[in-house]
Order: C-alpha cells, then sequence, then structure tokens
C-alpha cells in the first residue's frame, strides 16, 4: 500500500461525522482529486442521499493564505443557489480534515467530454453555451466574478446539465468599479487585463466564455501554444484564428467574447440574446451517448426548441423508413496514437518493482463510457456479436456491415460496408435488412441466455433515438486473447484468464479489470511514474505487441 492510501486510512475515516448538524456519511468510492482537496462519493447514513465530498487535509492548510483562500471559496459558495451552479449543502470539521459536501456531478466535466470529442456539433455548443451563460449571469448578478471558468470547472448531472463549480478563485465585487489585481486563472482562458496588471472584473468571465465556446466548436483553445510565454503573447496581442468552417453566427459571438478591451465585451445579458441561440437547433435535451460520439442532428431537428432551414440538417432521405447518413470512416490515427504511448510507457514505466496501484492513484473521471460486457464468435457461419456496458446489441457481419441495437429495444443503426449509417427501428426496416435483423435477435438472446457480463455497473443508458454509439471497428482472436477495436478509438483485448484490459488513447488511460473483477482506470503518467504490478505490465506490453504487429511494425497480422 502506497503512503497515500495509508495516510488516507488513517486521516479519512469509513463513517464522516458532521457533529455540528448530528449526522454521519459514509465514505464511498474515490471519486477524483485537485489542488489540497480529494474527493469520494459519500452517501448521509439516514437520509441514503449520496454527495460529493471534498475534503482537504488540515496538514495541507500550512499558510494562512491557505486558511483565507479556503473560508472565502466556503463563503461565496455557499451564499449560491442557482440550477446551473454546483450545489453546496453543508460544510464542516473535524481535527484532520474540512469536509465540504456538495452536489453530485456524476457525468464528471466538460473536460472529459472535450477529451473524449474534441470538437462538438453546434446544436450540442448552443444547448451547453446556453447554460453556462445562465449561471454566469446569476453569478454576475451577485457581483461575483468566478475568475476561473474553463472546461474542468464545468460539471455535468445525469441529464447533462451544466453546474458551474469550484469556487477557489472566485471574488466578490465590494463597490462600483472596483478593479482586482490578483493574477489568478488557468493559462488558456485567462484573460488579457489579468496578464498585464491592469485590473479586472467581470469581463474576465466573459473572455473566458469566450474561450469555452471555442474550444467546443474548435476542438482546442484560441490561444493554446507548446509554451506558457507564446500562449500568454498570443493572448496579450489578442492573436488567434477562426477555422472557416464555423458559421457566422457562432464566429460573431466568438469575436464579441474574445474582446482586448474588457469594456468592448458584451454582458451576459446581451450574449443571452445573441443570433447564436435562435439561428439553429437548440436542443431540449441531449443523450448521454453524446459524451463519446456525436449525437443524431436529423433527430435533434425534430426534438429542437428552435430550428433551421431543412437544406441545414445533414441528413437525406432514402426513399424508405430508413434515413441513411454518410459517417466518416474510422482510420488509423487513434491506433498509432495509443501505439505511440504505449511505447513510450513501456520505456519508462519502472520494471524493476511492481507496486499494486491503489484507488487513491486511480483517475475515475478517466473510466470508459462504452465497453464491451460480452461478445459470441460465429465467424465461421454468421459474424462476431457482442454487448457494450449499457446493454446495447451489436454484430459485425463477415461482409464487414454492421449493426447496433441500442439498449432501449427499439432504435436500430446499420453500418453499409461503405460506411453509411441506416436508422431504422425493430418494428420497420426495410425488407432487405430483414435477414440481419433477425440475426441480431438471435445474436441478443444468445447472450441475455447464456454469457455473463463482465465490469462494473452500466455507466451509458439510452433511452432515445438521439444516440449514436461507438461501434464495433475491428477484431481479431489471437492464441491468448480476443482483441476488439471500437469506432471512438478504445481498443479493449479480453484475455484467457479472463482479465481485461481497456485502452484509450484520448484519455491516455488504461482501464484494468483483474481477473477478482475489480474495476479501476489509471492515467498512463501515473503507470510511468509509480509502475504497475507484474500482470498489468504483460498485458499492457502485450498490447503494444499486437499493435506493432496491426499496424506493420512488427510481425504482420490483420483484423478480422
Amino acid at each position: 500500500m502506497s503512503s497515500n492510501a495509508a495516510d488516507d486510512k488513517k486521516t479519512i475515516p469509513d463513517i464522516i461525522i458532521d457533529k455540528t448538524r448530528n449526522c454521519s456519511y459514509q465514505r464511498l468510492r474515490f471519486f477524483g482529486k485537485g489542488g489540497f482537496a480529494k474527493c469520494y462519493e459519500i452517501q448521509h447514513t439516514g437520509t441514503k442521499e449520496v454527495f460529493a465530498g471534498k475534503i482537504v487535509p488540515k496538514s495541507m492548510m500550512t499558510k494562512s493564505s491557505h486558511k483565507e483562500k479556503m473560508a472565502q471559496e466556503i463563503s461565496i459558495h455557499r451564499s449560491l443557489t442557482h440550477k446551473h451552479i454546483v450545489g453546496f449543502h453543508s460544510f464542516f470539521e473535524d481535527i484532520s480534515n474540512i469536509y465540504i459536501v456538495l452536489e453530485l456531478c456524476k457525468r464528471r466535466s466538460m473536460m472529459e467530454l472535450h477529451k473524449r470529442r474534441k470538437a462538438i456539433t453546434e446544436p450540442e455548443t448552443r444547448f451547453f453555451m446556453h447554460q453556462i451563460l445562465e449561471g454566469v449571469r446569476y453569478l454576475h448578478s451577485h457581483r461575483i466574478i468566478h475568475r476561473d471558468l474553463k472546461l474542468g470547472n464545468l460539471f455535468l448531472d445525469d441529464d447533462l446539465h451544466v453546474k458551474i463549480g469550484d469556487f477557489g478563485l472566485a471574488a466578490r465585487i465590494e463597490f462600483d468599479g472596483e478593479r482586482k489585481q490578483t493574477v489568478c486563472g488557468t493559462p488558456n482562458y485567462i484573460a488579457p487585463e489579468i496578464l498585464t496588471r491592469k485590473g479586472h472584473s467581470l469581463e474576465v468571465d466573459i473572455w473566458s466564455l469566450g474561450c469555452i465556446m471555442y474550444t467546443l466548436l474548435v476542438g482546442k483553445p484560441p490561444f493554446e501554444t507548446s509554451s506558457l510565454k507564446d500562449t500568454y503573447k498570443r493572448i496579450k496581442e489578442c492573436e488567434y484564428r477562426i477555422p472557416s468552417s464555423l458559421r457566422k453566427p457562432a464566429v460573431e459571438m466568438i469575436v464579441m467574447q474574445l474582446q482586448e478591451d474588457p469594456l468592448k465585451r458584451p454582458s451576459v445579458d446581451k450574449l443571452l440574446q445573441h443570433q447564436f441561440f435562435t439561428s439553429g437547433i437548440m436542443p431540449a435535451a441531449l443523450p448521454l451517448s453524446c459524451l463519446t460520439t456525436a449525437p443524431r442532428t436529423d433527430q435533434l431537428e425534430k426534438l429542437a426548441l428552435q430550428r433551421r432551414p431543412l437544406h441545414e440538417i445533414n441528413y437525406i432521405d432514402d426513399g424508405h423508413c430508413g434515413e441513411k447518413i454518410s459517417v466518416p470512416q474510422s482510420n488509423r490515427k487513434h491506433l498509432f496514437a495509443l501505439r505511440d504511448q504505449l511505447d513510450k510507457l513501456m520505456s519508462t514505466a519502472p520494471s524493476d518493482r511492481w507496486p499494486v496501484l491503489t484507488d487513491e492513484l486511480s483517475d475515475p473521471a478517466a473510466q470508459p463510457l462504452v465497453w464491451i460486457s460480452k461478445w459470441v464468435d460465429y465467424s465461421d457461419k454468421y459474424g462476431f456479436g457482442y454487448q457494450l456496458c449499457d446493454e446495447s446489441v451489436g454484430v459485425m457481419f463477415n461482409d464487414t456491415s454492421k449493426i447496433v441495437m441500442l439498449a432501449n429495444g427499439v432504435n436500430v443503426h446499420f453500418i453499409t460496408r461503405e460506411g453509411q449509417e441506416i436508422y431504422v427501428t425493430m418494428d420497420d426496416y426495410p425488407p432487405e435488412l430483414s435477414k440481419k435483423m433477425k440475426l441480431l435477435s438471435y445474436f441478443r438472446r444468445y447472450m441475455s441466455d447464456y454469457l455473463m457480463k463482465a465490469g462494473a455497473s452500466a455507466v451509458v443508458r439510452e433511452s432515445d433515438g438521439l444516440s449514436r454509439l461507438p461501434h464495433l471497428h475491428q477484431w481479431f482472436r489471437s492464441t491468448l486473447a480476443v482483441i476488439m477495436y471500437l469506432t471512438n478509438g478504445t481498443l479493449q483485448i479480453n484475455f484467457q484468464d479472463h482479465s481485461k484490459i481497456i485502452l484509450c488513447p484520448l484519455m491516455q488511460a488504461v482501464t484494468y479489470i483483474d481477473v477478482e473483477k475489480n474495476f479501476r482506470t489509471f492515467r498512463f503518467s501515473t503507470i510511468e511514474k509509480y509502475g504497475c504490478d507484474q500482470k498489468l505490465y504483460n498485458n499492457l506490453s502485450y498490447a503494444l505487441d499486437k499493435l506493432n504487429a496491426v499496424l506493420g511494425i512488427g510481425p504482420m497480422i490483420t483484423f478480422s
């Protein structure tokens, strides 16, 4: 056990007692860490309600400035009540720790969405930006500057509603015209007047919102460079480029926010009235699958609160019940990225010692949203069937066409050999799909009746036709394992001893399901620093060998 893990056992009890309110919480699973704090799911032992427990060891609060900063964060956050602000429930302390009880946002932050998706669609951006602006409008109406608005501080609940959190850098405007002088913020989102020490106020949040909107639509922050010095230079000179692919209303709104002169930036009220929100689809809701894959824009249009001209909708009717959409073919870039990451990992990770990686070293935020929980190989006759963790079912047929039925048991996506995606339902599909629909039902029945589910409980729940889940792109069997590659870049290897690894190049992490069915996710950077047990090390080495072979770097093998 690591010293950190041992210290946690001593200083963070399993049952956390709030003496001031005469109640207690049970500490559940580790949820993440940042700064001085560690975060756990905690459950009120009386009401059974589950919260996020932000726990700060007093041993870390060595300076008076640390205590003042913590007191200010609590003072500001506890005064806020809004649907787009992380709920503040209580705080208390014991001899070892300060405990802050917060609303639990199980879908993590928008940073994980960004890492998995890069650029997201305009309708999704509209959905998220409107909520973020509503939250910031509330803050500004209470004369509070957040000062650290970024994707990592925008959290998502089960309905993908945005909750602004982390008020560690927030400040109150005490009098009209006050300008704060503290240099603070996150490099890619920090406003120029903070860097030039000219004094700042509410307008710095507007700048950050512009950076957020740009990042969502383009896939990277507007001023990002390989060095901090160059990034700050670009920010001070307001030097950035907007891709020509963005529509005019989006461009205009970004430019309004990223004004070098803070007095030229619009208020939140003005931004909420911008044409960007009325010139296209404003979804009433988004499916959870959009955390990893773009949703169906044709269905977003049907459920939209605001509609855009039909010629802008990305679908064509093929003359029967199914809608046919051209989907970009998966390419090998994720495999090459993963291969390079593993090559670096295996060359730098300590191999002379075999520590057991503890929960405290895991990173639950990097956990995959989709993995294969069951599979059956019937490729000698029909194809390869599988079930995803959310109980969606797919088949990759021997002719390389693919079919996926969502967990709702109604919506079906058929992907042709050419990569076109046709949307149908179990009750309404063209005659030419009849045989494959019957085979889909057969595979589903067989896996349900005869196979055990692998891995943890489902992370993704789907109940409507908006969803577009990743599906199996390629697979092959070796003497030791079954290797499966999904269209979102995830590579899963199921070994004969029933251990599994799920590798994600986008999150740069591995999820390890050991023979005892423990399910934990570790960043590659953590393994590089601390090493890992020999079994996981051997599994990662095996994955690298197979990737080298697939990509033509070693002895050649091919995906089925």
